[in-house]
């Protein structure tokens, strides 16, 4: 099965977002590309900090605050796209995506990517995300837990059945058929997670992170992020963007602000988004960004998918294979 880039194909740029980060995700692509070099220098400008060297050398502990890590990933996926720019300009090459989307904070690289907000904008606005999710996670603690092997049908009635006075938990992302992510707050959610076990779930991990996202409890960080959306308000997409609150194709500037301003508090439906982009055409997907996640969900929703991680080492933008595959399209 083709697995590298083609220019030629109808391509759906897919953005991931909190979890695809790693100590030293971008480094190698710093020293291969000067489009990618500029992206870090400018959010080093723009943040006043070192976030590239946050990026490359850690520590950890630092990187996995939701504050450090959604803009590291953020960035990282800019640096890629800018990367693969350059790339296809030296061969007289201009990158049209046919259609894209985000998972969770992915939707704001989405937006950037789409002409819809300016990087600046997206940087910032997403460094804000990442405070204002941290400060209602310190209100209302919570978590997040992976669900494998169970319907949505089940884990929505495990949840139903969790919920209680002490609070909520539910679902908060469909990432494919058996794959659930549920979140809430501490007690429901392991009542929840106690629940899937026996019910039969192949997996059950929590998560390593203390925020409920995509949750009722994370209505604070929604409420703060309309206030910043009204400041730096998104413009018509130049390309349609899939949204991940109900797959809707977002093509004015009014729908991509409600999405953006709505999807704290709204269930990730990724498969839902990924068939969509499927229905408009799209057929490659190129996963832009550190790691694979999305590739591999969108292999399990559709196997015979075509679909490529830029950062993957055998089949990405800085492989041999890559090169060859360019070197043809001559």
């Amino acid at each position: 099965m083709q697995r590298s880039v083609d220019p030629w194909r109808r391509i759906a740029l897919i953005f991931p977002g909190q979890g695809s980060h790693s100590v030293g995700m971008g480094e190698r692509l710093y020293h291969a590309s000067r489009a990618a070099r500029e992206v870090f220098r400018r959010a080093d400008e723009v943040l006043e900090t070192k976030l590239s060297s946050l990026c490359f050398e850690g520590p950890e502990e630092e990187l996995e605050r939701t504050i450090n890590q959604q803009p590291a990933t953020f960035v990282i996926s800019m640096a890629w796209l800018a990367a693969l720019k350059e790339r296809w300009a030296a061969i007289d090459r201009r990158l049209q995506p046919h259609v894209l989307a985000g998972h969770s904070m992915g939707e704001f690289t989405a937006a950037v990517a789409a002409g819809s907000l300016e990087f600046e904008e997206g940087l910032l606005l997403v460094r804000e995300r990442g405070r204002a999710m941290d400060e209602a996670g310190q209100e209302n603690p919570g978590g997040m837990a992976s669900i494998l092997g169970l319907s949505e049908e089940s884990v929505l009635a495990i949840c139903d059945q969790a919920t209680g006075s002490d609070g909520y938990v539910g679902i908060a992302t469909l990432n494919c058929e058996g794959q659930n992510v549920i979140s809430g707050a501490v007690g429901p959610l392991k009542r929840a997670m106690d629940a899937a076990q026996a019910a039969g779930a192949r997996k059950v991990v929590r998560l390593p992170i203390t925020i409920a996202s995509h949750s009722p409890l994370m209505q604070r960080a929604s409420d703060t992020m309309s206030g910043w959306l009204e400041r730096f308000p998104p413009r018509e997409p130049d390309a349609p963007v899939v949204g991940n609150i109900n797959a809707d194709v977002l093509r004015s500037r009014g729908e991509v602000h409600a999405e953006l301003r709505d999807q704290l508090t709204s269930v990730v439906h990724w498969q839902r988004g990924v068939e969509r982009m499927q229905e408009l055409g799209a057929d490659l997907f190129v996963e832009v960004g550190p790691g694979n996640v999305l590739t591999k969900l969108v292999r399990r929703i559709d196997p015979k998918t075509n679909v490529v991680s830029l950062s993957d080492d055998r089949t990405g933008l800085l492989s041999e294979r890559f090169a060859a595959v360019e070197s043809a399209t001559q």
